[in-house]
Formats: C-alpha cells, sequence, structure tokens
C-alpha cells in the first residue's frame, strides 16, 4: 500500500517505484479509497470542469453584498485587450481569471476550494490559462492537479491550509505552492524540480496574514489570489531553471508551520488586526451597517 507523509516520501516514492509525481498521488489515493485508478483520475477530471464551469459562469455585473468586490475581473480583461499588460499574455489571462474566480467566490456562486474557498483562484487561474493558451490535452491537466493535491494534502498534514490556523500563508500559500508544482509539471519538469517550483512559491508566501475586512473573504483575499499566481508561475520558471532551493520543501512546510503558530490570533482570519482594523476597513463596514 502506498502512503506518503512527506514531500520526501513522494519522491523517494517515485524514484523506488519509478513513477511519476501524479502517478504516486493517483496511487495512492486508490489504495485509501479502494477505487480503480480510472475511478479516481475520472473523479479528478470531474472537479476540473468544474472548475471551468465556475471560470465560465463569472458575472462581471455582480457586486457582493457588501459592496467591496466585483467587476474587477472584467476590468482586467479590458486591459489585458489593449495589450499594455507587460506581464506575458499567458500571464495577463492568469491574473484575469484569478479575479474572476475569486469574485464569484465572493458573490456566492459555485466555486471549488483549491485548497480554499479564500484561495480558490490560484490553481484554476493557472491551468485554465494554460489549457487556453498552450493548447494543452485535458488529461495533461488532471494529471496535474493530482501533481497539485500531494502538495496539499503534505502541506494539511505537516502545517495547515486554514487561515485560522496558519494565517493567509496556509490559504493562498498553499494555492500558490500546489499551482507553481502543476505548472511546472505541465511544462515538462521532472519529479525534482517540480517539487523545487512548490517550495519556491511556499517560501515567498511565509508570513502572510489573514486579516480579512469584516470577517469577509473579500478584502483583500481575491487580490491576494492574483499575487499567488504571479508567484506560481515565477517559481515554476526558476525551478525550470535550474535553481534550487537551499531550505529543503519538508523544511520549508515545516517553517509555515511554526510561523503560523507564532502568528498572534488577531493575524488569523479574527479580523482584529492588519488590514482589517484600518480606518478604510472601518469606514466600509460602518457603511455595510447603515445599508
Amino acid at each position: 500500500m502506498i502512503e506518503y507523509h512527506s514531500i520526501q516520501n513522494i519522491l523517494d516514492l517515485c524514484k523506488e517505484q519509478d513513477k511519476k509525481i501524479w502517478e504516486v498521488v493517483l496511487q495512492a489515493d486508490m489504495d485509501e479509497s479502494g477505487a480503480s485508478g480510472e475511478q479516481v483520475f475520472e473523479k479528478m477530471r470531474f472537479m476540473y470542469r468544474a472548475i471551468q464551469e465556475a471560470d465560465q459562469s463569472y458575472e462581471a455585473n455582480l457586486k457582493s453584498q457588501s459592496g467591496m468586490v466585483g467587476g474587477d475581473g472584467e476590468k482586467m480583461r479590458q486591459y489585458n485587450a489593449t495589450g499594455k499588460n507587460l506581464c506575458s499574455e499567458y500571464s495577463s489571462l492568469a491574473m484575469e481569471k484569478a479575479l474572476k474566480m475569486g469574485e464569484s467566490n465572493a458573490c456566492m456562486k459555485r466555486i471549488v476550494a483549491a485548497p480554499t474557498a479564500g484561495s480558490c483562484g490560484v490553481i484554476p487561474a493557472v491551468l485554465l490559462s494554460y489549457e487556453e493558451n498552450k493548447n494543452a490535452e485535458e488529461d495533461e491537466l488532471v494529471k496535474a492537479l493530482f501533481v497539485a493535491s500531494g502538495i496539499g494534502k503534505v502541506v494539511a498534514e505537516n502545517a495547515s491550509i486554514a487561515g485560522a490556523f496558519g494565517g493567509c500563508q496556509a490559504e493562498i500559500g498553499t494555492a500558490s505552492s500546489m499551482a507553481a508544482g502543476a505548472l511546472a509539471y505541465l511544462q515538462g519538469a521532472d519529479n525534482e524540480q517540480i517539487m523545487q517550483a512548490a517550495t519556491f512559491a511556499l517560501k515567498n508566501m511565509l508570513g502572510l496574514a489573514c486579516d480579512p475586512v469584516g470577517g469577509l473573504v473579500e478584502v483583500p483575499c481575491v487580490k491576494r489570489n492574483v499575487a499567488g499566481v504571479v508567484n506560481a508561475i515565477s517559481s515554476a520558471q526558476l525551478a525550470l531553471a535550474g535553481i534550487t532551493s537551499v531550505i529543503t520543501p519538508d523544511d520549508t512546510i515545516d517553517s509555515m508551520r511554526r510561523i503560523g503558530n507564532d502568528l498572534p490570533s488577531c493575524l488569523k482570519e479574527t479580523s482584529k488586526g492588519g488590514l482589517a482594523v484600518t480606518e478604510s476597513a472601518k469606514r466600509i463596514m460602518e457603511q455595510f451597517k447603515n445599508h
């Protein structure tokens, strides 16, 4: 029976069994669930198609109940159409899709928590944009989701994916790490490079506070999804260039756990610190209450 509890476990299993990361993750799921390989793969395909549907159902004219979120994804689309965005066509599209997915979540539309609702835009934006921009086959994108889920499982087990426990590093940080690994896979990275990409992305997000205005998954959450996307893309490129992290993947995850424990409660989804207690935030919430 295959099981893993660390990134090094996954890499060792890949080496011992001459498998790719997605194959090890799929096999572990089969062993745990008792389902066939085809059943597990098709379940993940269902997830990917749900992500596609969520992206396609974006409504530019929708506003969240608080009025803080809505329409920015359309603004990004319009800006991208001018050709002025300095980022590549792929990165520009990913930024747009991240905003749209985050806004859809804030507007109570159906999304896929990847790995959480607050970070729902990162992985979808990276994968959907790759499919659209690079004409990738669906099976490869599903395999990339297996890569992402393997990384996410290790982080969840050894640190946290919840803002209430680890701050936003646990949500956007984990999503960005998962997306970086998935993108590196799609670009042809080997197993080691995939995990290096994931490590770079997580390192860059260490210490990120969770300070939602009014306790709502809107500000600054939605725009942090864009930061997570750009971080994931750059991290994958570092790994593909052959650059390696001085700190190992598992040590990085362990550091994230310790940092999360050290963060004061005011920076862990309680809305009692950070951006949530600024004068700007207080004015917004006062207006919201009056309505």
